[in-house]
C-alpha cells in the first residue's frame, strides 16, 4: 500500500530469534492501520526450523535467511538493497507497534522534502518511562537517547527536529540513504552493532538531511531483549551484559563514528571529555571484562575509519 505522496513503505525486522520477540513485533505491524507494501525479515538465527515458522505463521512475510549471523549493519544493509519502498522502516525484533505507527510517523517525512529520517515516541516496554524520542551525539560523544528513562510527559509531546533516530525503531527516506552511501553500503557494516543508528544519522546530517520527531507515533521497546539475560531486560549500563567481543565493538565504535563525521573543530571542543570517558571505560573494561582490551589492540579500525572519512565525508560536525 503506498502512503501519501505514493510513496511505498517497506519494513525490515532484524531477528536472531530470541525469545518470541518476532512473532510480537510481527504482529503489530499487521495491524497497522497503514500496511506497508512489504515485511522483509533478515534472519540472522542459523536455524531453518525458526523460518519456516516465520513463514508458516506469517506467509506475507518475506524472509532472508542469512548463512552466518550478519549482525546488525550488514544485515539492514541486505534488508535494504532487496526492498522497493520509498521510505524504511528498520526494526528490532524486540519492538512493538502502536496500530497507527506508521500512519502517522510516514507524516514526518511530508513536513519538509530534506527530512530524510524520523523517530517515533519509542516506550519501554515493561515501565512508565521513555526508551527513545530521538538520538544526538553527547558531550562525550556517545550516542545518546533523548528522553532515556525519564517519565513520558509534555517536553516529549511537540514534534519537532532532532539529529536523528534511535536504531530500535528508524525511519528512513531512500533517497537520503542513496545520497549519503558509501561504495555499496548505506550502514557501515565495519561497525557490525552498536553506534551504526548514530553514524549513519551523523553522516547524513553532515550532507544537509534533516532528523524528525513524531511523539503521536508510538512504539514499545524491551531493550535489549534480543541479546541480553532477562536479568538485563530495560537496565542501563549496557555493557554490563556484553560478551568480551560485543564490548570491544562498543569502546571502539565510539571513536570511529568520531573519526569518520565530527569536524576538526568538533574533535578539538569535544577532546577533553571524551578522552575523561575512554579512560573510565577502558577501566572498566580492565577490571570487568579484560577481554575486550585485547581485541581493541588491533587498531586497524582507526585506518579505515579515516579513509571513509577522507574518502567520501564532507568535514562538517553536528547541528
Amino acid at each position: 500500500m503506498s502512503g501519501r505522496g505514493g510513496g511505498l513503505i517497506s519494513v525490515i525486522v532484524v531477528t536472531k530469534g530470541a525469545k518470541d520477540y518476532l512473532s510480537r513485533c510481527l504482529r503489530s505491524l499487521h495491524a497497522q492501520t497503514l500496511p506497508p507494501a512489504e515485511v522483509i525479515v533478515i534472519d540472522n538465527s542459523l536455524d531453518a526450523g525458526f523460518s519456516q515458522k516465520i513463514k508458516n505463521d506469517f506467509p506475507q512475510v518475506k524472509i532472508y535467511s542469512a548463512p552466518m549471523n550478519l549482525f546488525y549493519a550488514a544485515s539492514l544493509n541486505k534488508g535494504i538493497s532487496i526492498s522497493r519502498g520509498e521510505f524504511i522502516l528498520c526494526l528490532n525484533d524486540d519492538i512493538c507497534l502502536d496500530m497507527n505507527f506508521i500512519n502517522k510517523a510516514r507524516a514526518g517525512f511530508f513536513v519538509n522534502d530534506r527530512v530524510g529520517m524520523v523517530s517515533g515516541k519509542v516506550l519501554r516496554d515493561s515501565i512508565a518511562a521513555i526508551d527513545s524520542a530521538g538520538l544526538s551525539p553527547d558531550i562525550f560523544r556517545r550516542a545518546k537517547e533523548r528522553g532515556y528513562g525519564r517519565p513520558d510527559g509534555r517536553p516529549f509531546g511537540k514534534e519537532c527536529y532532532i539529529f536523528g533516530p534511535g536504531g530500535a525503531a528508524a525511519f528512513y527516506r531512500r533517497e537520503m540513504l542513496e545520497d549519503i552511501r558509501v561504495c555499496r553500503w548505506y550502514f557501515d557494516e565495519d561497525l557490525i552493532m552498536f553506534y551504526e543508528d548514530l553514524d549513519i544519522a551523523w553522516r547524513a546530517k553532515n550532507y544537509g538531511w534533516k532528523g524528525y520527531y513524531i511523539p503521536s507515533a508510538v512504539a514499545y521497546h524491551a531493550r535489549g531483549g534480543s541479546f541480553r539475560p532477562d536479568a538485563g531486560l530495560n537496565k542501563p549500563f549496557a555493557r554490563r551484559y556484553l560478551d568480551s567481543k560485543a564490548h570491544a565493538w562498543l569502546i571502539r565504535n565510539r571513536y570511529a563514528v568520531m573519526l569518520k563525521n565530527e569536524s576538526v573543530l568538533g574533535l578539538i571542543l569535544h577532546i577533553a571529555p571524551v578522552m575523561l570517558f575512554g579512560l573510565l571505560e577502558l577501566a572498566y573494561a580492565l577490571f570487568r571484562n579484560p577481554g575486550a582490551i585485547g581485541i581493541l589492540s588491533d587498531i586497524h579500525w582507526m585506518s579505515a575509519a579515516l579513509a571513509k572519512r577522507r574518502g567520501c565525508f564532507p568535514a562538517a560536525g553536528p547541528n
